[in-house]
């Protein structure tokens, strides 16, 4: 069954509902490299259309009431978004779930190091990578370092046109013999992802030249010793600008798509639907890419607490009427799908592959092979959901990631499922996921974005 391309569907003032959008996106995309970075953006965007902190609500003992909006963040990581609707809480909430995190390499906590007069700073990396991707590219560093005093310095290099960009190198064709016959996985080692810093000895120093060049730039710059690499958390990632792609300018090629393409149309989506029946909630978090564990991911009590905290501001909070609204809620886990590659085509079947520009893509269920560690959403509920597009002339796709004995991947779909509410994967279909650069269609892009406003208004 082919599902009809998007693009051929669009009138004008579609087409420029669709540039705006995809406009604002890259701007997002430039900005919020980070899940810090991300939240940051947030926040602000929120609070431009009238939402307040639910700290401040608690704090000060105010009472909610339909039609108020709120947000709550936890450790800058991760941020959930409420709109109150008409109907009381335990009737349920529509959610929209997607994650702020991005495969990258995270500088570990005592990595600045000199070899043969090259200054590094060793690295861990985060999430599924392929390793080799990684080298020879120019990379940036985006983070926070917290002295002990709790200062907390923002660090972003790589990015301005004046700044300079690090990398990883690589050995070269002439003397790559020996490596050129490993696998794909060994090519490079993980202890291997070391970024180069710097090659200038400092003058008057013997012992570590570079290395202490490196510390005093750091002091000037920062006010940081080598000791604060202990507070620090330093993300290494693609230095560089979202850009549109192709000729026909028809696409985005970015790092971080994954899962930010879902992330911000889920928020555009949030910021835009007024006058709920139901309470809307867009709940946008980290560590998805590592199993959504510790404080910020999805396996926390942040949401929960949240949604009890939103309950009892409202005077309808009890143990019973927490588990009811969160039962009886329905949402969408706004994760990507894997885009058919015809050059690679030998890993998709491909009547249950997504393709670029079919629209918005949902899937069934995740997991890896026999559905291992999945979300599989009832039947009953992808019906509605089918409706609720059809009847919005939302262009939409079924899918899964890949072959059945292929692979696979998860989402934080089968964690909110554990409340028993419906849950179904829907996202946007990805070209060189989990690369350094991501490509997606600006077409699923604004699909995803109109699915996500009739969810909230209509689920």
């Amino acid at each position: 069954m082919r599902r009809k391309n998007a693009w051929t569907t669009y009138n004008k003032k579609q087409l420029d509902e669709l540039e705006k959008l995809c406009k604002n996106y890259l701007k997002f995309l430039d900005k919020g490299k980070t899940e810090r970075e991300c939240v940051k953006q947030i926040v602000k965007q929120a609070e431009e259309k009238g939402y307040v902190n639910l700290a401040d609500i608690t704090k000060d003992k105010k009472a909610l009431k339909a039609g108020d909006k709120v947000y709550s963040v936890c450790m800058d990581k991760t941020v959930a978004l409420f709109q109150i609707g008409k109907k009381k809480l335990e009737k349920g909430m529509n959610i929209l779930g997607a994650h702020i995190d991005s495969p990258r390499m995270d500088v570990k906590q005592n990595p600045l190091y000199e070899s043969e007069e090259f200054a590094y700073l060793d690295t861990h990396y985060y999430g599924g990578i392929k390793k080799y991707q990684w080298v020879t590219l120019p990379l940036a560093l985006h983070g926070v370092v917290v002295k002990k005093d709790g200062t907390v310095i923002t660090v972003n290099v790589g990015e301005d046109k004046n700044d300079p960009v690090f990398c990883v190198t690589d050995l070269l064709i002439h003397l790559a013999g020996e490596q050129m016959e490993k696998k794909a996985n060994k090519v490079i080692e993980g202890e291997n992802l070391d970024v180069l810093v710097g090659s200038k000895p400092l003058e008057g120093k013997e012992k570590d030249a570079v290395k202490e060049g490196i510390l005093e730039i750091l002091k000037e710059k920062y006010d940081m010793t080598e000791e604060d690499f202990m507070s620090a958390e330093i993300e290494v990632v693609p230095a560089g600008h979202a850009r549109e792609a192709g000729l026909d300018h028809s696409m985005v090629m970015s790092y971080g798509q994954d899962d930010r393409v879902c992330a911000y149309t889920s928020l555009a989506a949030m910021l835009e639907v007024e006058d709920v029946e139901k309470t809307t909630c867009c709940l946008l978090t980290d560590k998805e890419e590592i199993g959504s564990v510790g404080a910020t991911g999805m396996q926390s009590r942040f949401f929960e607490n949240s949604v009890a905290e939103l309950m009892d501001a409202m005077g309808e909070f009890s143990e019973l009427s927490l588990r009811r609204c969160l039962a009886n809620s329905s949402m969408l886990s706004s994760d990507v799908n894997a885009a058919y590659d015809p050059l690679f085509a030998n890993a998709f079947e491909k009547n249950n592959a997504s393709y670029f520009g079919r629209g918005v893509v949902f899937s069934k269920f995740t997991g890896s092979r026999g559905k291992s560690g999945s979300n599989d959403a009832n039947a009953e509920y992808i019906a509605r959901i089918r409706k609720m597009m059809d009847k919005n002339e939302v262009c939409f796709q079924t899918a899964e990631l890949g072959k059945v004995d292929v692979g696979g991947g998860g989402t934080i779909a089968y964690i909110l499922s554990l409340y028993g509410m419906e849950v179904i994967d829907c996202g946007v279909a990805v070209l060189n996921m989990h690369a350094p650069w991501e490509i997606t269609s600006k077409a699923d892009i604004y699909e995803a974005y109109k699915c996500y406003k009739v969810f909230l208004k209509e689920a």
